[in-house]
C-alpha cells in the first residue's frame, strides 16, 4: 500500500533546504547535450527527409554532467569526476559545467577518447534526428588508476558520492567496487543508478535508483501492476542491501521504497511529453521519463537541465 505524496511534502520541504552547502561528488559518464535549432518548410530532393534551416545552435550538460547540474542547482557545492576527450566537445562541456558552478578538478580530457555528445536536430517543434558521438571501450588501466586517485582523495572530503552510470565504459565491475569500497570505509554514502549489465556490482549502496524495465530485468518478470512494482521494490530493497530503492514508471511517475518504511511512496508524473519551444522561446518542459529540455535563453549559452531533485541518478532510458 503505498502512501500518498501529500504526506511526505513536509518532509521533503525539511529535507530540500539541507542540500545548501553539502559537498557531493558525481562520477560518472559525462555527456555534452547539443541542441541543432532550425526551421523546416520542404522536403529533400535526395530523400523523403525534411531539410532544417539553420537558426542557432545551444548546449547543456548530459548524462551524469546532467545529475551533477540538478543537484547544484539545489544549492550544494558538486565536484564531478569523469573522462572526456581532449577535443572541441570536452572544451564545451567543460564551460558548461564552470557555468553551473560545477567543480571540474576531478575530470581526465584523454586524447584516446572522444566526448560523448548528443546532437540533437530540432525543428518546428520536432526532433528531426538524434545523432550520437561516442566510444563505448573501457578506460585504459593508466587512465581509470589516475581516476580513481582524484576521486579517493576526493572522498575525504565530501559527504556523499552519487554514481551515475550510462554504459559509456568508465564503469567497470571492478571499477564500481573499488569506489564503493573506498567510499565505506571512509563512511560516505553512495547513490547510484545502475546498469542492467552490472546486476551485482553496487551492493551496499545507500540508494538505487532505476526504470521499471531495469527494474523487472532484475526481478526477471514484468511489472505490469502496481502489486508487481511493489514486490519487485522490496526485492532489489534485499538484493542490493540499501537504505532506498526508487522505481520510475514514466507516465506513471515513480515508486520510492525505503528500508526503514512498511509502506512505499507514490509520486505521481506532472506531464506526459516531451515538446520543444520555438526558437529562443524560453521555458522548460517535463517529460514522462522525467527529463527536460531547457529552451535556451539568447544570452545565457550554457544552462543546466533542472529535473526533480529526488533524481540524482538519472531516471531517462538508456543513453
Amino acid at each position: 500500500m503505498p502512501t500518498n505524496i501529500a504526506d511526505a511534502v513536509p518532509r521533503l520541504k525539511r529535507l530540500i533546504p539541507r542540500m545548501r552547502g553539502k559537498r557531493i561528488g558525481v562520477l560518472g559518464d559525462l555527456m555534452l547535450d547539443r541542441y541543432l535549432w532550425g526551421t523546416a518548410s520542404r522536403l529533400s530532393p535526395e530523400a523523403a527527409v525534411p531539410v532544417v534551416d539553420f537558426v542557432e545552435q545551444s548546449e547543456c550538460l548530459g548524462g551524469a554532467g546532467n545529475v551533477a547540474a540538478n543537484i547544484a542547482t539545489l544549492g550544494a557545492r558538486v565536484e564531478a569526476f569523469g573522462v572526456i576527450g581532449n577535443d572541441e566537445a570536452g572544451r564545451a562541456l567543460k564551460k558548461c559545467l564552470r557555468a553551473a558552478n560545477i567543480a571540474d578538478k576531478g575530470i581526465i580530457a584523454d586524447s584516446k577518447r572522444v566526448t560523448t555528445v548528443k546532437t540533437r536536430i530540432i525543428a518546428r517543434h520536432q526532433q528531426v534526428v538524434r545523432v550520437d558521438h561516442e566510444r563505448r571501450e573501457p578506460l585504459r588501466a593508466e587512465t581509470q588508476e589516475k581516476l580513481l586517485r582524484l576521486l579517493f582523495a576526493a572522498l575525504k572530503k565530501i559527504d556523499v558520492l552519487v554514481l551515475s552510470d550510462y554504459d559509456k565504459g568508465l564503469i567497470t565491475d571492478d571499477f564500481a567496487d573499488r569506489v564503493l569500497s573506498a567510499a565505506h570505509q571512509l563512511h560516505v554514502p553512495v547513490f547510484v543508478k545502475p546498469k542492467t549489465s552490472r546486476l551485482y556490482a553496487y551492493r551496499g549502496a545507500r540508494a538505487i535508483v532505476c526504470n521499471a524495465k531495469e527494474a523487472g530485468f532484475y526481478v526477471t518478470r514484468t511489472l505490469a501492476d502496481e502489486k508487481s512494482v511493489e514486490e519487485a521494490g522490496l526485492a532489489l530493497l534485499a538484493h542490493f542491501g540499501c537504505g532506498a530503492v526508487v522505481i520510475t514508471r514514466g507516465e506513471k511517475g515513480m515508486s520510492v521504497f525505503e528500508e526503514s518504511s512498511p509502506r512505499h511512496l507514490q509520486v505521481p508524473a506532472t506531464s506526459f511529453e516531451v515538446t520543444y519551444a520555438r526558437v529562443g522561446q524560453p521555458g522548460i518542459e517535463r517529460g514522462a521519463t522525467g527529463r527536460q529540455v531547457w529552451h535556451r535563453w539568447p544570452t545565457l549559452p550554457c544552462l543546466p537541465i533542472p529535473q526533480p531533485a529526488s533524481l540524482w541518478a538519472s531516471s531517462a532510458p538508456p543513453v
